[in-house]
């Protein structure tokens, strides 16, 4: 059965090209990614893994950790790790998961026979701290990932677990929010020092409230 959003990431054990993960312990109190890639030696997961590693500083900054899954064994991704660094003029700096046996692809459901028998597809889940699943995309192999959009998407979680709030289509950090439908306009102008601006009952924007 497909995870959902709620539930907890499944946890496990998996050797990785940064030595043993044990996934819930190595996640600690932080918020996590992990993704999959449907090889190594693919084109579109070279650039995937190139970027990941060049915004770093970005997921750091947002307390993320980030873990990578290919279903192919820890030398073959030693062999791989090279390439990535050279395309992409970067150090590899996050661990990838060696899932030869699949283990940790069936726990994610990230392999869909539809697509492929064999390969997994670019599956992403954002994790929070309480180890719950906030997030689950599901791209086809030939479709490579947005990771600006997925920094946008973990600043809005990471909002919306602080404050009454949500994000409109196309926010961004910095602009306005709406407020909870669950929380009154008057309450809300209480709440949200900063004001409030109301262009339907339920339709309230206040400014970011954490900026």
């Amino acid at each position: 059965m497909s995870l959902r959003l709620g539930d907890v990431a499944p946890d496990f054990t998996a050797e990785t090209t940064e030595g043993t993960v044990n996934f819930h312990e190595w996640l600690g109190d932080s918020w996590g990614m992990i993704f999959s890639h449907p090889a190594d030696f693919t084109p579109v997961c070279t650039t995937e893994l190139g970027t990941t590693a060049l915004l770093k500083g970005d997921f750091e900054k947002r307390g993320v950790k980030v873990i990578a899954v290919s279903v192919d064994d820890l030398a073959s991704h030693m062999k791989w790790i090279p390439d990535i660094e050279e395309v992409n003029n970067v150090k590899m700096n996050f661990p990838i998961i060696a899932d030869g046996d699949r283990k940790v692809a069936e726990l994610y459901d990230m392999i869909h026979p539809n697509s492929s028998e064999k390969s997994t597809v670019r599956s992403v889940f954002i994790i929070g701290p309480d180890k719950k699943i906030k997030l689950s995309l599901t791209y086809p192999p030939s479709t490579g990932r947005n990771f600006q959009e997925l920094l946008r998407v973990i600043d809005s979680l990471q909002l919306t677990a602080d404050y009454k709030v949500a994000t409109p289509a196309d926010w961004k950090d910095g602009d306005d929010t709406i407020v909870s439908p669950s929380i009154s306009t008057e309450d809300a102008k209480v709440m949200f020092t900063k004001g409030v601006t109301e262009v339907k009952p339920y339709l309230r924007y206040t400014p970011q409230p954490n900026k």
